[in-house]
């Protein structure tokens, strides 16, 4: 067990390293991103749109937006990242040479997505913390947790559509009919109790919105230990659950 996780660790070693390679480039569009959504959504939007539960649109949206990072990290890592590993790089049948098996291979890619999301999260909520929008910045030491909690179902999403797709270009269905729906629809941008009943059912059922209000938990110092021991859990099971199918998959695809 020792050796597989030590044989697994290169492979997140090995990602970081080319990951670090272009640091700054790569990590530009997640902090970017949530950043000129605050201005053109949280200032500009915001000035237009009445008080959300007590607090100002800006303050609304800084949580989902902080906790949106990890599931575009880790989808577009599990998806294009892997598939340009697998197929035209040809990155694992050279792994495969070495002493690093299949299993170590797939659960190096777990590991390496689950630290991936918890590094975004964390440095998005470090920004936005610094712009007055985390109320206890002491619930900082928490973030991460929330990166890794999100990051694997949605890297394991990523994975499994990894294994279906007959070329690169069909992702962008999967993002089209997956992804950004997920995105518009866990409640990051209005609060789904808004939507209708049907909508509401289907927006619980994602993964993103129970890290969306494990996040603003954190944000807004509000029912934290409560919203934890309830959505936290939901989150391992989903984990669990999709991780094993894409293990399976996955495995199975590499041995093609």
């Amino acid at each position: 067990m020792l050796e597989a996780l030590s044989l697994s660790w290169h492979i997140v070693r090995r990602n970081w390293w080319v990951y670090r390679k272009d640091f700054v480039a790569n990590i530009s569009p997640t902090i970017a991103d949530p950043a000129f959504m605050i201005l053109s959504l949280g200032v500009g939007l915001g000035s237009l749109v009445a008080a959300m539960d007590g607090r100002s649109y800006l303050q609304y949206l800084a949580p989902g937006l902080a906790v949106s990072t990890a599931m575009f990290t880790a989808f577009f890592e599990t998806s294009y990242g892997f598939y340009v590993r697998m197929t035209f790089e040809n990155i694992f049948k050279a792994m495969l040479a070495t002493p690093i098996g299949i299993s170590e291979v797939v659960i190096g890619e777990f590991i390496w997505v689950g630290l991936k999301g918890a590094l975004m999260v964390t440095g998005v909520s470090i920004t936005l913390c610094l712009l007055g929008l985390f109320k206890h910045p002491a619930l900082l030491i928490v973030a991460p947790f929330i990166g890794i909690l999100v990051s694997l179902p949605l890297g394991a999403m990523g994975l499994i559509s990894t294994c279906y797709v007959k070329n690169i270009n069909q992702f962008q269905t999967v993002y089209s009919f997956l992804i950004a729906p997920i995105y518009f629809f866990s409640g990051i941008f209005f609060p789904v109790d808004h939507m209708p009943p049907l909508v509401q059912w289907v927006a619980k059922a994602l993964p993103l919105y129970h890290g969306v209000l494990l996040s603003q938990s954190l944000f807004w110092n509000e029912n934290v230990l409560e919203t934890w021991l309830i959505h936290a859990p939901i989150l391992v099971v989903y984990s669990a659950v999709l991780l094993a199918i894409a293990y399976w998959r996955v495995v199975a695809k590499l041995r093609t």
